[in-house]
């Protein structure tokens, strides 16, 4: 609308012209609209049209933004580090000779420290192993791995608190358990988490693994599946009784082809005042493949997928961020440790 002229109009009174002459800067910041200058000449139906465009366009363009927000791309979009996988099992005859399932990352004081569950064959103890890293990339095996043995440990998530590390990990016939320690490598048993209904009594009686914790305050929320088939919301104040926040699922399996025939929680972040939720499904009957996928939320209870999903394919599951101290990497755990980097920063 640049050099367009108006004709006289009685409609329009000049003051109302120098008015908005004086807030047209202001508003066009505020906007999405580039505005032409008005003068004392332009009727007064044009400015009016103006003003509506401002609004709408202006309530729209928040929207969008909001939209986009839940979603951000730092935590959607990564590319895969070329080296990859950064961690797998040995493939020889060790303890650790494959590795399966959720493992897990914390990095403190510019330290990496990775816990992971190690096996010889489908059938055996799954034991807990630990490893060191100076960058998240280069891993070196503790000397004295298996770190636990008195206990079947796998797909674990750590939660540090204070002093102590509390280590939820699935147990022998997918029972969720609790470990604790306070240097990482010594870990003691505390017995399976018990878990009620929201009315008070036992859940029923059957699997309840990959257990996912996040702490808020003093309250520790619990995420577990059940076969596979929803993930349920427990949570607890004293770490001894968790009960249902509600009885349903809090994330359902699809119905997009995704997640249609199994989901499980693998970690949650708060970021920037929303939840993000890291899960893992299958798109099959017989679970042969896993995805990585992701779900927002502002509650805890109420999730919405993420549109894009899957963010990883091709059988490569159990997803976590860690914090590298500049950005958020993701990390898949399962069969193999591999590293993708968001494609805001392409350097690796």
């Amino acid at each position: 609308m640049k050099g367009v002229s108006f004709s006289m109009s009685p409609f329009f009174p000049n003051n109302h012209g120098l008015l908005f002459e004086k807030l047209r800067p202001s508003l066009a910041e505020a906007t999405c609209l580039t505005l032409p200058p008005v003068t004392v000449a332009m009727p007064r139906i044009i400015v009016l049209l103006l003003l509506s465009g401002i609004i709408l366009c202006g309530s729209s363009g928040k929207k969008m933004d909001a939209r986009q927000e839940k979603f951000p791309d730092e935590l959607v979009h990564f590319i895969p580090y070329k080296e990859n996988p950064v961690f797998a099992g040995t493939h020889r005859s060790t303890w650790d000779s494959e590795i399966r399932e959720r493992g897990w990352i914390l990095r403190e004081n510019r330290e990496w420290y990775f816990w992971y569950t190690g096996y010889t064959h489908i059938d055996s103890t799954k034991y807990l192993g630990y490893a060191t890293s100076h960058d998240g990339i280069e891993w070196k095996r503790y000397g004295s791995n298996p770190i636990h043995t008195t206990s079947w440990v796998e797909d674990m998530c750590v939660i540090k608190s204070g002093n102590t590390y509390y280590m939820f990990a699935e147990g022998k016939g997918d029972t969720a358990h609790m470990l604790t320690s306070t240097d990482r490598i010594s870990w003691q048993e505390q017995g399976n988490l018990d878990i009620r209904l929201a009315s008070g009594d036992p859940i029923v009686k059957g699997p309840y693994g990959t257990p996912t914790v996040i702490k808020e305050g003093n309250t520790w929320y619990l995420f577990y599946e059940r076969d596979d088939l929803g993930i349920w919301l427990a949570r607890s104040n004293d770490l001894k009784v968790w009960s249902n926040v509600q009885d349903e699922p809090v994330l359902r399996m699809g119905p997009e082809k995704y997640d249609k025939y199994a989901v499980a929680m693998d970690q949650v972040i708060k970021y920037k005042g929303f939840y993000y939720g890291y899960y893992h499904a299958s798109a099959f009957k017989d679970w042969h493949e896993w995805s990585s996928d992701v779900a927002v939320s502002r509650d805890l209870i109420h999730w919405k997928k993420y549109p894009g999903n899957p963010i990883v394919q091709n059988d490569k599951s159990s997803p976590i961020l860690v914090n590298d101290g500049k950005q958020y990497r993701l990390y898949t755990m399962h069969p193999e440790v591999n590293v993708y980097f968001p494609v805001i920063n392409t350097i690796h």
